[in-house]
C-alpha cells in the first residue's frame, strides 16, 4: 500500500518523519445507470444553466457564491497562495485527556508509520501517550484541506484520527425529546440485568454487513439468470410499550434461555468429539 501523505510529527523541538496510510476502507456496492431498452450506460454532461449548452472541461472554472448569483472565480494560483504552516507536518499544539473529548469530534483514522531516522522518537511518543492516557491535538493538511486531528497510541503504532472542528458539531437543541422521562428503580434494574445478560467480549469480526452480503447474493443469482424467491417481510415491532418491566423480563428470560441452549449445544458437541476420539483410540489399540 502506498502512503497518502508523508511529512513529520512535530511537538516542541521534536520532529518525527512519518508516512500516513488509510486505516479503514469503505465497502459499498456501486451501480451504473443504464438505458432500460439496451442497457447502454448513461453519461453525464456538464451544461451551463444559462443556455443548457455543454461546457468543455477547459472552460470550467471554480467559483464561490458570496452573494446570490454573484461569484468570485478562484484559479490554481489563488489556491497556491494559501500557505499554511502545517502543510507538511502534523503540528501537535496540545495534549489532553482522551476522556475529555466528545466522541462526535472523531471521524476518520489513519495509520502513522515512522520513517528512517524517526523510529526512536516515534517509540518514545507512543509510550509516553500510552502511559499518560492523553492524546495529542494537532493540525494537518491532507488533500489541500486543513484538519483538526488527534494522535493516539494503538497497539504498536500511532493513529492519526481526523476530527471535526467545533463549528461543525451540531447542537442537540434541534431535538425535542431526550432521556428526561422518569423511570422506576425496578425498570432500571431490569434493564441493567438485560444489558449484563447480553454482555460479551468485543469481537469485531463477528459483525458483518448482512445487507451487502444479501445484495451480492441476489446480484450473483441474477447474473446466472436464476429466479430469486422473495422473502416474507418480518412482523413489525410494536412501538407502544405499555408495561416496560414485563417486556424487559420477557427479554431477559428469552436471552437466558438462548444462552442455555447454546451452552448445551457446545457441551453436546464436546461430548460427541470426545466419544469419537475415544473410539478411534480403542480401534487403534485393538
Amino acid at each position: 500500500m502506498r502512503p497518502i501523505w508523508k511529512g513529520s510529527i512535530s511537538f516542541g523541538l521534536v520532529y518525527i518523519p512519518v508516512a500516513v496510510y488509510p486505516a479503514t476502507r469503505e465497502e459499498k456496492i456501486s451501480f451504473r445507470q443504464l438505458r432500460s431498452s439496451d442497457l447502454s450506460p448513461i453519461k453525464y454532461k456538464k451544461v451551463a444553466e444559462a443556455d443548457s449548452k455543454e461546457v468543455p472541461a477547459d472552460q470550467i472554472v471554480k467559483g464561490f457564491e458570496y452573494e446570490r448569483g454573484r461569484y468570485v472565480v478562484m484559479k490554481d494560483e489563488d489556491f497556491e497562495k494559501v500557505r499554511i504552516e502545517s502543510t507538511h507536518s502534523i503540528d501537535i499544539t496540545d495534549f489532553v485527556e482522551v476522556g475529555q473529548v466528545d466522541p462526535k469530534f472523531f471521524f476518520k483514522p489513519y495509520f502513522l508509520e515512522p520513517q528512517k531516522g524517526g523510529e526512536k522518537a516515534y517509540t518514545v511518543l507512543h509510550k509516553a501517550l500510552s502511559g499518560t492516557g492523553k492524546i495529542g491535538i494537532a493540525k494537518v493538511v491532507i488533500s489541500n484541506r486543513e484538519h483538526l486531528a488527534a494522535l493516539k497510541p494503538d497497539g504498536l503504532f500511532l493513529i492519526l484520527e481526523l476530527m471535526h472542528f467545533a463549528s461543525e458539531i451540531l447542537s442537540t437543541e434541534i431535538l425535542k425529546n431526550g432521556s428526561t422521562t422518569a423511570v422506576s428503580d425496578k425498570e432500571l434494574k431490569m434493564a441493567q440485568a438485560l444489558i449484563e445478560s447480553l454482555s460479551v467480549p468485543w469481537e469485531p469480526k463477528k459483525y458483518r454487513d448482512e445487507y451487502r452480503s444479501a445484495l451480492m447474493e441476489i446480484i450473483e443469482q441474477k447474473a446466472k439468470n436464476r429466479q430469486i424467491a422473495a422473502k416474507a417481510p418480518s412482523a413489525p415491532t410494536p412501538t407502544n410499550v405499555v408495561d416496560l418491566v414485563k417486556v424487559l423480563q420477557e427479554s431477559l428470560s428469552r436471552t437466558q434461555s438462548l444462552k442455555q441452549k447454546r451452552s448445551s449445544a457446545r457441551s453436546g458437541a464436546r461430548s460427541t468429539n470426545a466419544l469419537v476420539k475415544q473410539k478411534r483410540r480403542v480401534g487403534t489399540l485393538g
